[in-house]
């Protein structure tokens, strides 16, 4: 399995996400260049899984006019693991996630 969310992006649109499962899982939301804006996850307390935090975390966000989601049970872990990987990457969190950054995120050395 690759660490990296390597789905193609969609539009983020109301088709779009009328058409997500209401399962658990994680998100990325970017921009028209596909610069990722804000790592996001849909747990067990979200109304309508991926495909209600989407169509939320997207309406708050105005900048953000794509997306690409997967499906997980360890949406938690996997969440963690997609900032600690874009921190790698970047050496920053997305825009999205740095007015409430997790309270301890680990380290992760991609190859």
């Amino acid at each position: 399995m690759a660490i990296r969310l390597e789905k193609p992006w969609l539009p983020l649109s109301a088709d779009a996400i009328r058409l997500l499962p209401a399962e658990l899982g994680v998100f990325e939301l970017g921009d028209e260049a596909g610069r990722i804006l804000y790592i996001g996850y849909a747990g067990g307390r979200s109304l309508f899984g991926l495909r209600g935090e989407i169509e939320r975390s997207g309406a708050a966000m105005p900048a953000a006019t794509r997306f690409r989601s997967e499906v997980t049970m360890q949406y938690l872990t996997r969440h963690q693991e997609l900032l600690m990987l874009h921190v790698a990457d970047h050496g920053a969190l997305p825009p999205g996630n740095r007015a409430s950054p997790p309270p301890r995120l680990g380290r992760l050395s991609p190859l």
